[in-house]
């Protein structure tokens, strides 16, 4: 008998195989980045201004400052924007993120109250739209950002649809 097999570990064969796990698309990271260069590019150009009319222009290098804090979080973004995922799987949906801190996040179907959809200014501008479940315990309520609209809706709608056949009485 092989170890590792599902009769090894008393699961089933549905129980053992790994979900299908999929990402968050690239507009989400095209989005996070260019707030990031717009808000520390006129952070930079400002603190680069300030001090060098007030104090000279030695003063102005600080600008340099907030241009590497841009540098470092360019890569963040990139590595926190890899560790989204989520999958589907047969009685609840799991969520997992983090990159120095993963957080798996399980949400079965019946425990979902409500399922919204919802997408800011910004979020529009780049044609993104968010996922949040609610759930009778505050602290399972899960959010998936920067997914496309249509992927949005359909999601919306299977869970709510899950939702319902599976509901727990609540």
């Amino acid at each position: 008998m092989e170890t590792g097999s599902p009769l090894n570990t008393g699961t089933t064969g549905d129980e053992a195989t790994e979900p299908t796990w999929t990402g968050l698309p690239p507009g989400l990271l095209r989005m996070r980045r260019l707030l990031l260069v717009v808000w520390l590019g006129l952070l930079a150009l400002a603190v680069g201004l300030l001090l060098g009319l007030l104090c000279g222009p030695g003063w102005a290098a600080f600008a340099l400052l907030p241009l590497a804090l841009l540098a470092w979080g360019w890569v963040l973004l990139g590595r926190n924007w890899r560790s989204w995922r989520y999958a589907e799987r047969a009685d609840d949906l799991l969520i997992s993120r983090g990159v120095l801190w993963r957080e798996e996040t399980v949400v079965p179907y019946g425990r979902m109250q409500l399922v919204e959809v919802t997408s800011g200014p910004v979020e529009r501008h780049f044609g993104l739209a968010s996922v949040q479940l609610h759930t009778a315990a505050a602290a399972t309520d899960a959010t998936i950002p920067g997914l496309d609209p249509a992927e949005a809706e359909r999601l919306r709608d299977r869970l709510t649809e899950l939702g319902e056949a599976r509901s727990a009485g609540l």
